[in-house]
């Protein structure tokens, strides 16, 4: 089945569309879409060609479908990338760079950056707060 009809079959009507405002933006929450938004463009579904952002315990990880794959193929269809937990966002770049120079989707370089370096601030350990000083007449008296 094309791409094309496949989104013609799925724009509508499917389980993954989050429509939260009678008139505001749409929302997908479908497996290999990087910004979230129900557009073809980014949709995991209709495109042949996906880059999929996963968190996981040994970092984060990069997948993509493999070229020579058959459209019955699920998991030795995917290739991952792994990023270490403590690597930054120019670990990403580098990576989502070899994706795009191979003629592999580089439309989605820049939301897969993004997606990346979100997920890296998410687990970034908060610094704690310090104490707070006392200020004026608390501050002479102490």
């Amino acid at each position: 089945m094309s791409a094309d009809l496949q989104w013609l079959l799925l724009r509508k009507n499917n389980s993954f569309t989050v429509k939260r405002v009678v008139e505001g933006p749409i929302f997908s929450k479908e497996p290999g879409n990087l910004t979230n938004i129900h557009s073809w463009k980014y949709s995991g579904f209709a495109n042949e060609k996906t880059v999929t952002v996963k968190d996981s315990e040994a970092g984060i990880q990069l997948a993509y479908r493999k070229k020579s794959a058959s459209p019955s193929a699920v998991r030795p269809a995917y290739s991952t990338l792994a990023i270490r937990p403590r690597s930054g966002p120019r670990r990403a770049a580098g990576v989502t760079a070899q994706l795009a120079k191979r003629g592999y989707r580089p439309d989605l370089r820049a939301a897969a950056i993004a997606r990346v370096n979100a997920l890296i601030v998410s687990k970034r350990e908060k610094k704690a707060t310090p104490p707070k000083k006392a200020r004026g007449k608390k501050a002479s008296t102490a």
